[in-house]
């Protein structure tokens, strides 16, 4: 056995250095799982047409309709008709890989298939921790999180959770922004609430990083969830939002959040033909503004509970609904935006469960973004700490997923190290690779029952 420790020492000294995991750039190495045939996709992408061309959606911004109409759509009934022509050519001319820029150019993403990208969770008005408790949010809980998403390679884009309710409406957009580029070298995240504000952030962001004209159009410096009013209207702000980011080459996420069996019908069907359609009507709303500009397809759609009202998440439905929003946005050729999230009260088993659920739904339809993947209580109402960092744990072991494996050519002659019924703990080729060998967990106790029992047995 000495002899043994020696050789894996010395082979230890000239391997390289200890295990060092590169989350930054992250590629979904499986085929995406499909859920429903080729001609089902088309069906629903056919239906979803129909419901824009027949039935129509409410866009409430005076200036959306003008844009849409003088396109060659037209209002009936109070409803805004779009035709499938319009919708086709805007689908043309909608780029299918975006560069996500950031203040480190290490940063980058390319936001196209086979990439994947994490955020935390965002739009919590509440924040949570276990020494301080359940509190609304506010300034310095927001620039924590900040530090926190900085601190972790696996979430690659700054937050916006929690809403800084100490700092009044009218200036908070500058607080937040400021938070970012302070704290944060990563893709940034613009709120559409309003020309002024979005004009204001932009403007931080141009100054702030020193970005001349030819540096702002490289690539997308801000991006913004646009949430449809389900069922079928768009209002004000967010087709504000789609215009305002359009313009200036900026990327919408676009976004339906359609409860089936409250704000769309209680079938998986009903509820993917109702967010397909919501989400072309806003896509060709973008390319009228900008041919070429940058839109992300997103699909947040679940199910309710229907004894309370409450949305599900991490349940069956939505992870049927994540494989199917990925053919869906396979089959009109855009990146795409998934999410996971938990309704539960606090970070407990429910809350890991569903949070597993669907970041493993998310990972299996394709996705390239993964919003409200750690973090994320009461399905949005609460940023839980103890909650991002057990969320965490999940999330960086789908990373190691992603790792290519490393080809081993001293793993046949490790097999002769060891004679029969022996053990591989000493061997040299253990020894010079148990240091990186395996994935090692943030919170996680993989010890025995011994060791935890006189470390005080904490759960």
């Amino acid at each position: 056995m000495t002899g043994q420790i020696r050789r894996g020492r010395a082979a230890r000294a000239a391997a390289p250095p200890a295990r060092q995991a590169d989350y930054r750039q992250l590629r979904n190495p499986f085929a995406p799982q499909r859920l429903l045939s080729d001609d089902a996709v088309a069906g629903l992408h056919d239906d979803a047409l129909r419901v824009l061309e027949d039935l129509g959606i409410d866009i409430l911004l005076p200036e959306a309709v003008t844009i849409l109409t003088r396109a060659g759509a037209r209002m009936k009934d109070g409803t805004l008709r779009i035709g499938r022509d319009l919708v086709a050519a805007a689908l043309a001319t909608a780029p299918s890989r975006i560069r996500l820029c950031a203040a480190n150019p290490a940063r980058e993403i390319d936001y196209a298939p086979g990439a994947l990208m994490f955020t935390a969770g965002g739009g919590c008005p509440n924040i949570v921790d276990g020494l301080r408790g359940r509190r609304p949010g506010d300034m310095a809980s927001y620039r924590e999180v900040v530090r926190l998403v900085q601190a972790f390679d696996v979430i690659h884009k700054n937050p916006a959770s929690p809403e800084p309710q100490d700092i009044p409406a009218a200036f908070r957009h500058y607080a937040v922004q400021e938070a970012q580029m302070v704290l944060s070298d990563k893709p940034y995240t613009v709120y559409a609430r309003g020309r002024a504000q979005v004009r204001d952030c932009f403007e931080m962001i141009r100054l702030g990083l020193d970005l001349s004209e030819a540096d702002w159009t490289r690539g997308v410096w801000a991006s913004a969830v646009i949430n449809t009013n389900s069922p079928r209207r768009l209002d004000r702000p967010m087709a504000q939002g789609i215009i305002d980011f359009a313009r200036e080459g900026q990327m919408t996420v676009i976004t339906p959040f359609c409860l089936a069996g409250a704000m769309a019908p209680v079938t998986l069907q009903g509820a993917l033909i109702l967010q397909h359609a919501e989400a072309l009507a806003c896509i060709t709303l973008a390319q009228l503004v900008r041919p070429g500009a940058p839109v992300s397809y997103g699909g947040f759609s679940s199910n309710v509970d229907l004894k309370s009202g409450a949305p599900a998440f991490g349940t069956p439905t939505p992870v049927q609904m994540q494989l199917a929003t990925g053919q869906l946005a396979r089959h009109v050729g855009l990146p795409w935006r998934s999410a996971a999230g938990s309704a539960a009260m606090t970070a407990d088993a429910q809350g890991a469960t569903e949070n597993t659920m669907g970041l493993w739904g998310a990972l299996m339809a394709g996705a390239q973004m993964v919003v409200h993947a750690a973090g994320w209580l009461e399905g949005g109402l609460t940023f839980g700490y103890e909650k991002f960092l057990c969320d965490l744990e999940a999330v960086q072991m789908i990373a190691e997923l992603c790792a290519p494996v490393p080809p081993d050519p001293q793993a046949l002659g490790a097999l002769a190290e060891v004679a029969p019924g022996g053990h591989f703990f000493g061997s040299p080729h253990t020894m010079a690779r148990f240091d990186r060998a395996f994935y090692a967990p943030l919170l996680a106790d993989l010890g025995p029952h011994g060791t935890w029992a006189a470390a005080g047995a904490r759960a």
